[in-house]
């Protein structure tokens, strides 16, 4: 009996090797977002996106000959640059991810880019930071970009207001980075197009009374007030304000205001109003769409670029064969861009499969990626129309 069992143990132990085996490489890669602070009301949708490629290529079990990718939350705060490098320190340290999504906010995400990724040769691909300053960012090839610089978007807001025959304009901005970075961009865009901004200030977030900011801004004037904030902070004070004092009537909405919660704030108050986000074509939403499959908002801002961001650190480890970043990061752009078969939003297992047998692939995704310069997105916009207290798709920018 005692060989039978050593026998049966031994046999047990062998297949538990074998199981084991083929199911131990464990792949980590970290989401840091801000999960708490002024868009928080973002953040689990892009949170939901990246963990939704995670799962595809995990399921698919084609990832470096069976490995299973396992996501890591972070909390970035969106603001406090202490605190997100922190966190980013123990993604690595402690967690030992191979790979970084995020940061969000633009601020944060040179922080941890300057202070934790370059040092430590991590890979980070962010889908939301788009301050121009992160183009010329010291990165030694280790930071991507799925949403496109803040240069484009202010071209874009150029373009919509003037389409609309808005030439003059106030802005707000909030006082970071983000803001500061976009306001430029866009003022620079607008007088170019032969606009005018009668002032553009910034404004501190986490106030309860923004009634001073609303009376400098309503002194100058203007057509349109544009809110460089964050909705789930100034950027509603300052419209709040706004409304009731009736310094403005309607604004431009840039990304980082862009969301359900702005809804819920101001509902028809703010109809008439404009807005814009990064975002795939409709044929391309679409399709995200059904791969989401209603588990979450797919068409919250960011969101499509947290899950093109998750999957291009996973084609890219496979195109290396190597989850080491520094095997990996030159690989990014070479799946990112053409030559190569196209690879769609949901078809990560086949992108993954044609990279193993040595084959190369364009990866188009959830938003049409396209990586140019210093690995940035080149930027389609969506444009929102706000009326009967809903936001409404305009048109494709």
């Amino acid at each position: 009996m005692k060989k039978l069992l050593t026998a049966t143990a031994a046999t047990a132990l062998l297949a538990s090797s074998a199981f084991a085996g083929s199911h131990s490489k464990e792949v980590k890669i970290g989401i840091i977002l801000g999960f708490t602070g002024p868009i928080e009301s973002l953040t689990p949708s892009m949170a939901d996106g990246a963990e939704l490629a995670m799962k595809e290529v995990t399921d698919s079990g084609m990832l470096l000959d069976g490995a299973s990718v396992t996501p890591v939350r972070a909390d970035s705060t969106c603001i406090d640059a202490g605190a997100a490098t922190a966190a980013a320190e123990r993604l690595i340290t402690s967690d030992g991810v191979s790979g970084i999504v995020g940061a969000d906010c633009s601020g944060v995400t040179g922080a941890i880019l300057s202070n934790v990724a370059v040092p430590n040769g991590v890979v980070m691909i962010s889908p939301s930071a788009t301050s121009p300053a992160l183009s010329d960012a010291e990165d030694n090839g280790l930071f991507f970009r799925t949403a496109p610089s803040d240069a484009r978007q202010g071209a874009v807001i150029t373009e919509i207001l003037m389409d609309q025959d808005i030439k003059e304009v106030a802005v707000t901005y909030t006082n970071n980075d983000y803001g500061k970075g976009l306001a430029d961009s866009f003022q620079q865009a607008f007088e170019a197009a032969g606009g005018t901004v009668t002032i553009s200030a910034a404004h501190e977030d986490g106030k309860a009374d923004y009634s001073a900011e609303v009376g400098a801004l309503a002194s100058a004037g203007g057509d349109r007030l544009v809110v460089a904030g964050y909705v789930d902070q100034g950027g509603s004070g300052i419209v709040r304000a706004a409304l009731d004092s009736g310094a403005f009537d309607t604004f431009h909405f840039p990304d980082g205001m862009v969301s359900e919660k702005l809804l819920e704030n101001f509902g028809t108050e703010i109809d008439g109003s404009s807005g814009a986000h990064p975002s795939p074509s409709e044929e391309l939403s679409n399709a995200y769409a059904e791969l989401v499959d209603g588990a979450f908002d797919s068409t919250s801002p960011f969101t499509p670029e947290s899950y093109d961001a998750a999957a291009l650190i996973m084609l890219a480890m496979q195109a290396a064969g190597s989850m080491d970043s520094g095997d990996y990061k030159d690989k990014v752009m070479e799946v990112a861009n053409a030559p190569g078969e196209q690879i769609g939003v949901g078809e990560l297992a086949k992108g993954l499969e044609i990279l193993k047998n040595g084959g190369d692939i364009d990866y188009v995704g959830a938003t049409g990626v396209e990586l140019i310069g210093p690995g940035e997105a080149a930027g389609n916009y969506r444009e929102i129309a706000y009326e009967g207290g809903d936001d409404t798709t305009a048109g494709y920018r």
